[in-house]
């Protein structure tokens, strides 16, 4: 692994992170402006679409290690 590889992995693991502290705070938090709670429904989506991605890249990153 070159230390280029540890600094996209650190990132992706960064994004993650992230990620899951803000979807925690969504959970928490109550929902706003929308009282059917469509709004988390939202953000959930987006935060799920973006977790995803990194999890993807950090997937191709450990791909391309193991070669």
């Amino acid at each position: 692994m070159t230390g280029m590889d540890g600094e996209r992995i650190s990132r992706a693991l960064a994004r993650i992170r992230a990620a899951v502290s803000r979807i925690e705070a969504a959970a928490q938090a109550p929902a706003r402006s929308r009282p059917d709670g469509s709004y988390l429904a939202v953000k959930y989506q987006a935060l799920r679409t973006e977790t995803g991605a990194a999890l993807a890249e950090l997937d191709q990153l450990i791909g391309s290690l193991e070669r």
